[in-house]
């Protein structure tokens, strides 16, 4: 097992310095943003931004705490991180959007009584059209389907940060945390898990965790690197 974790690192270390390299896009290239806003979450509102070559950011404001009787609140802390996705969720994207008239479509449903699940916000922007849709919940799948996709990238982004979070204050929570997230992942509600590789190739090289801890992640590690393997192979 030793040896396996190794060889994950070794992986992980270049990928990562692959991904460090990447170019910025150009500021005219198509892009796709979602928008998330719900109150009484950790993180209340986030927005994610892809574009067409598969980088972009996250950017998220947590929740403030609140003062005492004399004390004023805290400000949430604001998360701003990078993104690579995949090359087979970015196509998705960008083809769902512009099949849905760059998201110039009428994706709230109609049905009453539905139970508040966050104000959702789809834009499209680049040289061959613009559009936007707000939705609480959307009967137009593809509409649905693009953004639960977002949803389940910003699942894995706040994860990473909960895993770093337990690495450094609570280490034998990440034993049931990280068995989270593997079942997550496993119902396709947590995606592009390289995104939070550092944090992985972390968790896998601190030989002072319990070893199925380190087996977790570096099973979540060859997971995240067989997807980017296959999306590369797909796009030659």
């Amino acid at each position: 097992m030793r040896a396996h974790l190794t060889l994950v690192l070794a992986i992980a270390t270049c990928c990562t310095a692959q991904t460090s390299t990447t170019a910025p896009p150009s500021a005219a290239s198509p892009e796709v943003s979602f928008q998330f806003e719900r109150p009484g979450l950790q993180v209340p509102k986030y927005t994610i931004t892809v574009h067409e070559d598969g980088t972009g950011t996250y950017h998220g404001e947590e929740a403030g705490v609140s003062g005492g009787p004399n004390t004023a609140p805290s400000p949430g802390t604001t998360i701003n991180r990078p993104l690579k996705l995949s090359s087979s969720t970015t196509e998705t994207i960008f083809k769902t959007a512009r099949s849905a008239d760059y998201f110039n479509v009428a994706c709230e449903s109609k049905a009453k009584n539905i139970a508040n699940t966050g104000k959702k916000t789809l834009t499209y922007s680049g040289p061959d059209g613009h559009g936007s849709c707000i939705y609480n919940y959307s009967e137009n799948k593809s509409v649905a389907q693009v953004g639960d996709t977002f949803q389940a990238i910003a699942f894995t982004m706040d994860e990473g940060r909960k895993l770093e979070f337990l690495h450094r204050f609570d280490r034998l929570g990440l034993y049931s945390e990280m068995e989270t997230l593997l079942h997550e992942v496993e119902d396709k509600r947590a995606l592009e898990i390289n995104n939070i590789a550092p944090t992985l190739t972390s968790i896998i090289a601190d030989e002072q965790l319990m070893q199925k801890v380190r087996e977790r992640a570096a099973k979540l590690l060859a997971q995240a690197g067989d997807s980017t393997g296959s999306s590369a192979a797909k796009g030659h």
